[in-house]
C-alpha cells in the first residue's frame, strides 16, 4: 500500500513505520492519522510481522505535535469529535494491537507526538529527544489520551506539572521519570530498537499478544485485570506455542514457535 505521509518497510520480522512529513516536523494531520491506522492495521494482520517500530523521518522530530491549522477554527462539538475519532482510530488502536509496538523517538515528541509514543507498548529515545504536552499554552488540553497515559506512566504529580507548565523534558529526565525505557545516540536508535525486537521475536507471539491484553486490562475502568490474566493464562494452554515451548524446555533445546 502506498501512502502520502508515511513509509512502511518490512524486514526480517519487523515492520518499521516512519512518519514522513519532515518539513512539518512530522506533525499529525487527519490524513496522517488515517494512514497510520491503515499501516498499523496492515502490519498487525501480517503474520510475518512480529514487532512494529514507529519513528519519524529526519533528525529533528518524532512528531512535533498535531497540525494546529486543521482545528484552530473548531467549535465545541467539532473539538470533541476530533478527540474521539483520533483516539479510536489511532491512539487506542495502537495501544491494543496484538503485535508489540516500540516507539523510536528521534527528537521532538510533543503533544500528539508524545501521545502517540505513549500509546506504544514502550519507548526508546535518542539523546536529543525533547518530550512534552504543550496544549495548555494553546488554551486546550491533551485530547488523544495524554492526560490519562502520562499519569499512568509517570504518576499524577509529574503529569500535572508537565501538563500545567506546558514545558519540555529532555531524554534523561524522561528516563528518570520512567517515561522511556532507554536513551541511546540517535545514529544507533533504530539498530537498538531492532535488537530489542530480536529478543522479543525469540518468544511466543501468541503469549505476547495475551500478555499485552492482560497488562492493558489493569488500566481499563470496570475491568478486573486479574481475571483477564487468569483467562489469558488458561487460553495459552490450548496453543501450539505452549506445546512447543514446554516440549523444547523439557528436551533442553531452543523453541521454534509456530505462532499458533
Amino acid at each position: 500500500m502506498s501512502y502520502n505521509n508515511i513509509l512502511s518497510d518490512y524486514q526480517n520480522g519487523i515492520t518499521t513505520i516512519t512518519i514522513n512529513r519532515p518539513k512539518k516536523l512530522n506533525a499529525l494531520n487527519k490524513e496522517t492519522i488515517q494512514e497510520l491506522h491503515e499501516a498499523f492495521d496492515e502490519a498487525d494482520k501480517d503474520k510475518n510481522t512480529k514487532v512494529i517500530i514507529v519513528t519519524g523521518s529526519g533528525e529533528k522530530a518524532f512528531v512535533a505535535g498535531a497540525d494546529i491549522s486543521e482545528f484552530a477554527h473548531f467549535n465545541v462539538e467539532e473539538g470533541g469529535k476530533l478527540a474521539a475519532q483520533g483516539q479510536k482510530l489511532l491512539f487506542d488502536f495502537v495501544e491494543n494491537l496484538s503485535t508489540p509496538v516500540i516507539a523510536a523517538v528521534n527528537g521532538f515528541a510533543l503533544g500528539g507526538g508524545l501521545e502517540l509514543a505513549m500509546a506504544c507498548h514502550f519507548r526508546v529515545t535518542s539523546t536529543n529527544a525533547r518530550m512534552g504536552l504543550p496544549e495548555t499554552s494553546l488554551g486546550v488540553i491533551p485530547g488523544y489520551g495524554g492526560t490519562q497515559r502520562l499519569s499512568q506512566i509517570v504518576g499524577k504529580g509529574r503529569a500535572m506539572e508537565m501538563i500545567m507548565t506546558a514545558g519540555m523534558i529532555d531524554a534523561n529526565q524522561a528516563l528518570s521519570y520512567g517515561l522511556v525505557n532507554h536513551v541511546v545516540e540517535q545514529e544507533g536508535l533504530l539498530e537498538f530498537c531492532e535488537s530489542i525486537a530480536g529478543k522479543i521475536m525469540r518468544n511466543s507471539s501468541v503469549a505476547i499478544s495475551e500478555a499485552i491484553k492482560a497488562v492493558n486490562a489493569n488500566y481499563k475502568d470496570g475491568v478486573n485485570g486479574y481475571e483477564v490474566e487468569i483467562k489469558a493464562f488458561g487460553d495459552c494452554f490450548g496453543t501450539e506455542d505452549f506445546t512447543e515451548g514446554t516440549t523444547a524446555f523439557l528436551e533442553k533445546r531452543k523453541a521454534d514457535f509456530p505462532g499458533k
